[in-house]
C-alpha cells in the first residue's frame, strides 16, 4: 500500500470512495487549495506547500484523476513526491519560506500596533521556520 494513488481508488481491495456529496466537497476543497497555493507562489507571506499538500490529501480521497494530475504537475509533483518520501522539503523551498516570513515579519513589526499580537505572529513564524528547517531534504538527484 505504498502507492499513494492506491489509497484513493476503488480498484484497491476493501476501499471505497466516499459518497458523492463528500467527494464534491473534497474536490472543491482540493481545487481551492490549488488556487491558494498558486496565489501563495507570488504573494509574500502566503504559503504554497501547505496548500498543495492539503489539495493532494483531498484529491486522494475524492478524485484519482485530480490526484494523478497533481503528482504529474511539473511544479507540484516533485514537491508532493518529496513529502511522500519522508516529509522532505527542498532547500529552495526552505529559503523561500524564510525570505517570505522575514519580509512579513518586517511588515508586522512596522504596522501592528499591539505588541502582544505582533509577538504572537512572530513567535508562530519562528516556530514554523524551526520546524521547516528541521525537515529532511530530498536527495541531490531529486
Amino acid at each position: 500500500m505504498n502507492d499513494p494513488l492506491c489509497a484513493s481508488t476503488s480498484a484497491c481491495p476493501g476501499h471505497r470512495l466516499p459518497s458523492w456529496p463528500v467527494r464534491c466537497l473534497l474536490q472543491a476543497f482540493a481545487a481551492l487549495c490549488v488556487v491558494l497555493g498558486m496565489v501563495g507562489a507570488v504573494v509574500p507571506g502566503m504559503p504554497t506547500t501547505v496548500f498543495i499538500l492539503m489539495a493532494a490529501w483531498a484529491a486522494m480521497r475524492s478524485s484519482p484523476r485530480f490526484h494523478a494530475w497533481l503528482y504529474a504537475h511539473a511544479t507540484f509533483g516533485p514537491m508532493l513526491r518529496s513529502w511522500d518520501d519522508g516529509g522532505r522539503v527542498s532547500r529552495r523551498v526552505k529559503w523561500m519560506a524564510t525570505l517570505s516570513m522575514s519580509a512579513s515579519s518586517a511588515l508586522i513589526v512596522y504596522f501592528v500596533t499591539k505588541p502582544w499580537a505582533a509577538g504572537l505572529a512572530l513567535l508562530s513564524m519562528a516556530c514554523v521556520l524551526v520546524w521547516l528547517w528541521l525537515r529532511p531534504e530530498p536527495a541531490a538527484s531529486a
